[in-house]
This record gives structure tokens, sequence and C-alpha cells, in this order.
């Protein structure tokens, strides 16, 4: 059993190309069957990450590979492709 504070520590790479997308910040879960359906990182910073983020990215759990005990493995293309996260 995994709890959500536990997600929250892992880091999330992109298996694709090794990228680092930072850590859970949010997860989305489906209330009828009470299942995990998305995890959520931040966006990538702007200008030095002096200027804040831009929007989050939601992360399909389709995409999850492999949960792990660092870290958290997701096939995805490139980041700009995945759903951002509406405020």
């Amino acid at each position: 059993m995994l709890k959500t504070s536990d997600l929250k520590l892992k880091e999330v790479i992109n298996v694709g190309d090794g990228k680092r997308l930072g850590t859970i910040t949010d997860i989305e879960i489906d209330i009828e069957t009470g299942r995990l359906t998305a995890i959520v990182v931040p966006g990538p910073g702007k200008f030095l990450g002096l200027f804040g983020r831009n929007d989050d990215i939601v992360i399909p759990w389709e995409k999850i590979h492999k949960i792990g005990l660092d870290v958290i493995l997701v096939e995805t293309g490139t980041v700009p492709s995945l759903k951002l996260a509406d405020k």
C-alpha cells in the first residue's frame, strides 16, 4: 500500500529523455471509483526561476511506467504535449 504523502516525496522522471519533471504537487482521484487518475507536477520555471512558474503539468495514470523507492518513471514524449492543469 502506498500513501499519497509518500508519492509527494518522489521525483518524477521522464524516461524518454531522462529529464527531471519535479515532485508531485497534487493528485487527481476519480471520486466514484476511488482510483488515482493523474499526478500533477509543477510546470517548467520561467527565466532562472525568478519570475514564477508556468502552468502545472497533469500526467495521466496511463503514462506512469514505474513507481520506485525514490522516483516515479513516466513515459511521455515531450512535456508540452501533456495537458496543463486548470487553475
